[in-house]
């Protein structure tokens, strides 16, 4: 039977080349395991934490390893990994369990020789032999951030550049943290005093500021009541742009990009559930998905189309917009454990021109007099602000409200994710 140790690794190698994500791939194969619940908890747990603090992992192994760490053979990396991460990270874990475990995996997988090599580093690694700030004492701000974090250097640069050193701490450390769930209360079925007074719901939840929004670390409490509709799971990062767009009881709005629909669906009970929302997506699956949560949380209005929000163009011109564009996705890395490796210079040049292109679209689209709110969840200032001056650059007949842009850092708001959202409006 597959150990939650073997499980963790299948997950970590069928990362190194295949595109979907590290929550796919656990949810898939935890489908289909017969774990109990504290193992299926701890393949998750190692899975996460290693994808986290992957950088400073290899950094430490490196310095036990007396080959070119970079050149072993992934599976034989991620093993090594696993198990310094369950030394250095995990308490309730003896440390003797985790090398013996790590070396039979090494044993079936590498074979005798390397299961030695295995057992030989991690038995080296302690909490005592490791002594970060000794090996990072000479080296620069942003290779220490980085390291101690396990970020990449790239995006600690810009962030120090953006934000100052004490920001970009903050963004570090939260980012590290175990992320709290965020709940939406459905206004078309309950409100916060009817689901509360629930005594099943009383407890394990914390109000963030956000009327109908809070934060709870225990999703399988609040579980059933996603289930039935009276909750989406939502941070309120995600909330701020539709607030910020505040679309009319009655109206038409079109909502692009829309999937997996929380945006949608949030707009629809600020409506009352009166208008129409058309929720337009590339990806039929995600608004599939997107549908039937909709049916539970008794909203009728949103009609979903498959299309290229690039080209979509609908019978009527809408008053209200929300392009919530494809972005990097810097302020969500507490969520996404392996996005960070993944991001580079490079993707960013290629997602500006996207948004780019988005943006111009949802422009012509846009009846005269009507509003455009703008969204992301990264923290660039080229995604951001910048993207922002640009289209208006271009587009003369919109102005951009002063009062209508939000940038929020991770951190910032106890439970907040990253994100930036801009209200622009159509003059002519």
């Amino acid at each position: 039977m597959t150990t939650a140790r073997e499980l963790a690794l299948n997950v970590l190698q069928s990362l190194e080349t295949g595109k979907q994500r590290s929550d796919q791939i656990l949810h898939k194969v935890l489908q289909h395991s017969s774990l109990n619940r504290i193992d299926r908890a701890l393949s998750t747990g190692l899975v996460n934490g290693v994808l986290r603090y992957r950088l400073q992992i290899d950094f430490i192994i490196s310095h036990f390893y007396h080959h070119n760490f970079e050149k072993a053979a992934s599976v034989l990396k991620n093993i090594l990994r696993l198990g310094v991460y369950q030394i250095l990270f995990l308490n309730k874990v003896p440390d003797w369990a985790a090398v013996n475990e790590c070396v039979k995996l090494a044993r079936k997988y590498k074979g005798e020789r390397l299961s030695k090599l295995v057992n030989g580093v991690l038995r080296k690694i302690t909490p005592e032999s490791v002594t970060l700030d000794v090996w990072l004492k000479d080296t620069k701000i942003e290779e220490q951030l980085s390291i101690q974090y396990s970020h990449p250097q790239w995006l600690v640069e810009r962030w120090i550049k953006a934000f100052g050193k004490d920001n970009t701490q903050s963004i570090l450390i939260y980012n590290n943290q175990f992320p709290r769930f965020g709940f939406r209360i459905n206004r078309l079925k309950t409100s916060p005093d009817q689901l509360f007074s629930d005594p099943a719901f009383t407890d394990d939840h914390e109000e963030c500021g956000m009327e109908n929004f809070f934060l709870s670390k225990d999703f399988n409490r609040f579980e059933p009541a996603v289930t039935d509709g009276r909750l989406t799971v939502q941070n309120p990062t995600q909330g701020l742009a539709c607030l910020l767009l505040n679309p009319a009881s009655g109206s038409v709005v079109v909502d692009l990009c829309s999937a997996p629909g929380g945006k949608a669906t949030f707009m629809a009970e600020l409506m009352q559930n009166s208008g129409q929302i058309i929720s337009v997506d590339r990806y039929e699956k995600k608004l599939l998905r997107m549908v039937a949560h909709t049916a539970a949380l008794g909203i009728t209005i949103i009609k979903t189309v498959a299309a290229d929000a690039r080209s979509f163009v609908p019978d009527l011109l809408p008053g209200a917009i929300l392009l919530d564009a494809p972005c990097s996705g810097t302020g969500v890395l507490g969520r996404r454990a392996e996005l960070r490796w993944k991001l580079s210079p490079e993707m960013l040049l290629e997602l500006q021109a996207l948004q780019a292109e988005l943006l111009d679209h949802a422009a012509e689209l846009l009846d005269k007099e009507g509003v455009l709110v703008y969204a992301t969840c990264s923290l660039e200032h080229e995604e951001n602000s910048l993207q922002i001056e640009r289209f208006l650059q271009r587009h003369p007949e919109f102005i951009a409200d002063p009062e209508g842009a939000i940038l929020t850092l991770p951190g910032e708001r106890p439970g907040f994710d990253g994100g930036f959202c801009q209200r622009l409006h159509k003059i002519a």
